[in-house]
């Protein structure tokens, strides 16, 4: 997992970082909610969130980051703990809220809650996705769902793939495209639907796990399994 820090502490960014990198994860930090949105990715798996910040406020940057139908975990940071402050902040699309001072401990063990409660993990030692029952093993390109394994073209399984290390996030067929064909010429969004459909048959029942949203693209919904 990859999680992006947005705290205008520099002293404890640099304590979450350090710890976090110690438990395996992967951290960017950002010293404002400007700077977060600009480095926020599709490769960010959760975001630990300050509430008051110089500038816009966390409240403010995770309404941002939701009305672009972006569904990243966030887990707000803050010093405020009244109930209208948690409320405040799971109004805004909110995963947890974790009041400061925090212990380390504390931190670690609400991601891993979130973590948990998505329903995803990673295998950083096999490079597999494991979501449910469905195992997506990067390195031999196998995907098993259930007891079976299915026999996916390269196309396909890389569209699977990508959804799959992104449930949190809708992708357009433009950005489909642009990450599966790169510079491949004359590929159109009917290519991108048709790939798709394909997809769903061979996954069978596991199929309705990737949605279309309609007017902005597919994404790989947990929800479904």
């Amino acid at each position: 997992m990859k999680i992006l820090i947005v705290e205008d502490d520099r002293d404890i960014c640099e304590i979450l970082e350090f710890n976090l990198i110690n438990e395996g994860y992967e951290v960017d930090c950002a010293y404002s909610a400007e700077e977060g949105l600009e480095l926020l990715t599709l490769e960010h798996s959760l975001i630990l969130l300050d509430v008051m910040m110089g500038g816009m406020s966390g409240y403010k940057m995770a309404e941002k980051i939701r009305k672009e139908n972006n569904t990243t975990p966030i887990i707000f940071l803050t010093a405020k703990d009244t109930e209208n402050d948690m409320l405040t902040g799971f109004s805004v699309g909110g995963d947890d809220y974790i009041s400061k001072p925090f212990s380390i401990k504390e931190v670690i063990a609400r991601i891993k809650a979130v973590s948990k409660r998505l329903g995803v993990s990673g295998n950083s030692e096999t490079n597999k996705i494991l979501i449910g029952e469905i195992s997506i093993d990067l390195e031999v390109k196998e995907v098993v769902l259930g007891s079976e394994k299915i026999s996916l073209t390269k196309t396909e399984f890389e569209i699977l793939a990508l959804l799959a290390q992104n449930p949190h996030k809708v992708f357009s067929r433009d950005k489909i495209i642009e990450t599966i064909w790169q510079e491949t010429a004359y590929i159109t969004e009917r290519t991108v639907d048709v790939h798709i459909t394909r997809l769903r048959k061979k996954m069978g029942n596991f199929g309705p796990v990737i949605t279309n949203r309609s007017g902005y693209g597919y994404r790989f919904d947990i929800s479904k399994l």
